[in-house]
């Protein structure tokens, strides 16, 4: 697969939102009409936060570096590997997801993240996405909690580098 993982541009914005909107509904995706949205790639883009994995110049996948203070704050976190960056916003094309490709943004999330000095990763899952759960086991993530926000229902992950 010949394939490139380069930060989103302006440019990007109107694939990328389509990419967003072709997970919703589907089976595990948590999200809403409203989430994510235009506004959220504006704030991923305004902190060179949002990569793309592109081939034969069309967007195959998506992975952004989150800031989210409310979820930093949970007190689930392992205060040995503060500080913790965080990834969100993980999609692929439905046709094609399960080559693969979730995991090399996920690596490559956790990569750019090292780079930038964190020295460990912590995230919110849906508790029912089967699939990004099996997904972050392969990379030895531990569950270190639960919670309730943006009404749903979560299990916090988290990973010293």
């Amino acid at each position: 697969m010949a394939y490139e993982i380069i930060k989103a541009s302006e440019k990007d914005r109107k694939e990328i939102l389509a990419l967003y909107d072709a997970q919703k509904g589907r089976e595990f995706c948590p999200w809403t009409e409203g989430y994510p949205s235009d506004e959220t790639i504006s704030f991923d883009l305004s902190r060179d936060a949002l990569f793309i994995m592109k081939e034969d110049g069309i967007i195959k996948a998506a992975i952004s570096l989150e800031e989210d203070e409310d979820v930093d704050r949970l007190p689930c976190w392992d205060k040995n590997i503060y500080p913790e960056g965080e990834l969100a916003r993980l999609a692929v094309l439905p046709g094609e997801q399960n080559k693969g490709l979730g995991r090399i943004m996920l690596q490559f999330g956790m990569d750019e993240l090292k780079r930038r000095g964190f020295k460990g990763i912590h995230f919110l899952v849906n508790r029912h996405n089967v699939k990004a759960i099996r997904c972050y086991e392969v990379f030895g993530f531990k569950m270190a909690g639960e919670c309730h926000m943006y009404d749903q229902d979560f299990l916090c992950f988290e990973k010293a580098f």
